[in-house]
């Protein structure tokens, strides 16, 4: 890391704790988010053919963007006019730098994938971000931090070099047990993994770090509660994706959301259901645009003060995607919306001795659950008679196989509901 670099990550450190300090309540906040959404639209309507159209009009009707539509004017929302394809392209040849800019994408959980463009300066301003947020002694104190994250880029790599920070990158490509020894002798005092691998590393009684941070794969409360029972520490949160860093955790173990650096509003997916997603406004990105970009995540909000006095949103959990919402016909032939959450609840809450399980839906009216080979075989009937239940009310009534046995896919991510009919 380069004089220059360092100096921006420290810029972006320190303000980040100011900011924290003086956006001391909800007021402060928002009239903070309305001095920044000003700047960013005059800024992004001059820079951004894209925008340019939508100059005169009030934020609040600028269009709503997804991922499809990122993807095909990806030239008009980025500084360098680079198109997606020259991205993927580059991507796929090993290369981090497209004209001097690092580009990215995300793991493609959803079938297809993100891509992101940013500057150097703007890598070392979210790596400062980051560590205000995760990390906030770090300008005086020494931290080994361990990540084993998936689609590890320059962006995580960016802090590896000349600060006070150790990184030690663990590939989940090559299995938990392949590196778990390294693991042991690189001896972090914060680690930052999916749940899974925190999850087996405490059950293994490896998992040593004093802070832990789940981050790239939704946090179940069955994981939190077996990690939380392994190691007697707070499992925190680190809310991020290709698209930027969304929230995390308190000291206390609840994710707040980072309305310093993301403006966030809100659709509903489901009327019968408190979760929603979030649609985000980065005020810290330039050189690509990330205005009013729906995500895919389904989020239940906290309406209780945070026991830290923070300002940002809480969170009271992260649910999973909008795309493994179950669609699931009634006997009149409506479809119901299912969110993961109840069915999970449904599973877990069937007998005692089930820590974990597979979920599919596999047709209109047809569910498949997997349970683990070691589990009593009384559980498969409470399974169906307890799913069954929860569905009926709902509504529905699918047919629900049950099977024994699954894999635990430690080079992709961990999805244990989801949706595989259209």
């Amino acid at each position: 890391m380069s004089s220059r670099s360092r100096l921006v990550a420290a810029s972006a450190f320190a303000l980040t704790r100011w900011r924290a300090r003086t956006l001391a309540d909800r007021g402060r906040l928002e009239r903070y988010q309305v001095a920044r959404l000003k700047a960013l639209k005059a800024d992004v309507s001059r820079t951004m053919a894209y925008y340019r159209p939508f100059r005169d009009q009030p934020f609040e009707a600028w269009p709503v963007i997804e991922k499809a539509e990122m993807a095909a004017h990806f030239d008009q929302m980025n500084l360098a006019r680079i198109d997606a394809a020259t991205v993927r392209a580059a991507i796929a040849a090993g290369q981090e730098r497209v004209g001097g800019f690092v580009v990215g994408q995300s793991t493609g959980t959803s079938g297809n994938r993100g891509y992101y463009l940013i500057s150097d300066r703007e890598r070392f301003v979210w790596l400062g971000v980051i560590l205000a947020k995760t990390l906030p002694d770090a300008l005086w104190r020494r931290h080994r931090v361990a990540l084993a994250l998936p689609g590890l880029s320059s962006l995580y790599r960016s802090a590896s070099s000349g600060s006070r920070i150790s990184l030690g990158f663990f590939d989940l490509g090559e299995g938990v047990e392949a590196w778990a020894d390294d693991l042991t002798a690189f001896a972090p005092d914060t680690i930052v993994a999916p749940p899974k691998v925190l999850r087996w590393l405490s059950e293994q009684g490896r998992l040593s770090a004093q802070t832990i941070f789940s981050g790239a794969e939704v946090l179940d409360p069955v994981d939190r509660e077996i990690i939380e029972a392994a190691t007697g520490r707070v499992v925190c949160e680190i809310y991020m994706a290709t698209e930027g860093l969304f929230g995390v955790s308190c000291p206390h173990g609840v994710l707040h959301l980072a309305e310093d650096v993301v403006h966030f509003e809100w659709s509903r997916p489901s009327r019968d259901s408190a979760l929603q997603s979030p649609i985000v406004t980065d005020f810290t990105r330039r050189t690509q645009a990330l205005v009013r970009y729906r995500m895919n995540d389904l989020l239940e909000l906290s309406d209780q003060p945070c026991r830290c006095g923070s300002p940002y949103q809480a969170v009271k959990r992260i649910e999973g995607r909008a795309d493994d919402m179950l669609q699931l016909a009634g006997a009149g032939g409506a479809v119901r919306i299912v969110t993961p959450d109840v069915v999970r609840n449904a599973i877990v809450d069937s007998h005692p001795s089930i820590r974990d399980f597979r979920l599919v839906q596999t047709g209109p009216a047809t569910i498949r659950v997997w349970l683990a080979a070691d589990v009593p075989g009384e559980a498969e009937d409470r399974v169906r008679t307890g799913l069954g239940a929860r569905l009926a009310a709902l509504g529905v009534l699918p047919e629900i196989i049950v099977a024994r046995g699954f894999d635990l896919p430690f080079d992709r991510k961990l999805r244990r509901v989801r949706r595989d009919f259209s």
